[in-house]
């Protein structure tokens, strides 16, 4: 069956949370909050990073990168999301979800292989400090952000093909306020293996291998630091790597969970898949920005004088 003769629908209705339909003009205003926070706090930090010469550094160009993700990831998500909560808009057109679905999982990765090269960034900080100008140059940051870039496109480009092969004939209604590929799929009349088998092959060698390439990056850290003879200088090489450590937890830990109830939790019920989406996808945006503000001083002082200068 050729890829534009399959059965498939005009549009999709996209579906807030189930249950807490009445509810939705309420929740409208603490996503509006979280939506600012995360679009206003990255863009601070992108804007620090661009103008303050004492951040000109590996460590925040790769924050920066982390910032830009979680921009492009927020405003992938912002106008379907906003639409269904605030104004009951359900319909999205098909074409648009697929390249919607695309973004976000793109956006996703993304951001998953940008905190695998700051896990190597502190790794090099921390193990070889000597060497660290001459390890993470200028051109080394670049094609690291040109390589998890191009990652994440080429590995998801077939996603939308594998979406546009299916005859989609069960029903029209999404799970969710935005596009996914495992909610997509699951509409489907027809056999849907070679979605499941590319849906987990991407999941393991990309956002698996940088999760065990992250946690194999401190425990050489951590063996390092503890070859350090001064515990005050132990604990500031530590310090040095919680920020980082802290937006690993807020994008692994509820993409661990939001996976792992949507290949096994077949009985959990429906809104709590919907928050567990919703807590992966929002969350990490908002949090970044707070944790780096809130636990790196270099990043406060910046934001404080970029500020100041705004005031003059």
């Amino acid at each position: 069956m050729g890829l534009f003769n399959v059965t498939r629908p005009a549009s999709f209705l996209l579906t807030g949370i189930p249950g807490l339909e009445s509810s939705h003009s309420w929740l409208a205003g603490p996503l509006c909050v979280m939506y600012a926070v995360a679009l206003g706090g990255n863009t601070v930090i992108l804007q620090a990073v661009r103008v303050e010469p004492s951040l000109h550094k590996p460590m925040y160009y790769l924050l920066s990168m982390l910032s830009f993700s979680d921009v492009a990831m927020s405003l992938a998500t912002l106008p379907t999301v906003l639409r269904t909560f605030c104004l009951n808009a359900r319909n999205i057109a098909f074409d648009a979800c697929l390249i919607q679905m695309f973004l976000i999982h793109s956006f996703s990765m993304m951001e998953s292989g940008i905190l695998l090269a700051m896990s190597f960034d502190r790794y090099v900080a921390i193990c070889d400090p000597l060497h660290y100008a001459t390890v993470l140059t200028n051109g080394v940051i670049v094609g690291m952000g040109v390589a998890v870039t191009a990652r994440s496109f080429v590995t998801l480009f077939p996603l939308p093909f594998l979406i546009m092969r299916l005859p989609i004939c069960r029903s029209n209604v999404l799970s969710h306020s935005y596009c996914l590929h495992p909610d997509m799929m699951k509409l489907a009349c027809a056999d849907i293996t070679i979605n499941s088998i590319y849906g987990l092959f991407v999941l393991v060698s990309t956002f698996g291998m940088d999760l065990f390439s992250i946690f194999l990056s401190y425990v050489l850290i951590l063996r390092s630091v503890l070859a350090i003879a001064s515990h005050e200088e132990r604990l500031k090489a530590l310090n040095t790597c919680v920020s980082h450590i802290l937006a690993v937890l807020a994008f692994y830990v509820p993409m661990i969970g939001v996976s792992t109830v949507h290949r096994f939790g077949k009985h959990v019920p429906r809104y709590i898949h919907v928050l567990m989406s919703n807590v992966y996808l929002f969350v990490p945006p908002v949090l970044n920005p707070l944790i780096y503000s809130a636990k790196t001083k270099e990043i406060r002082r910046a934001i404080v004088r970029m500020f100041r200068r705004i005031k003059m």
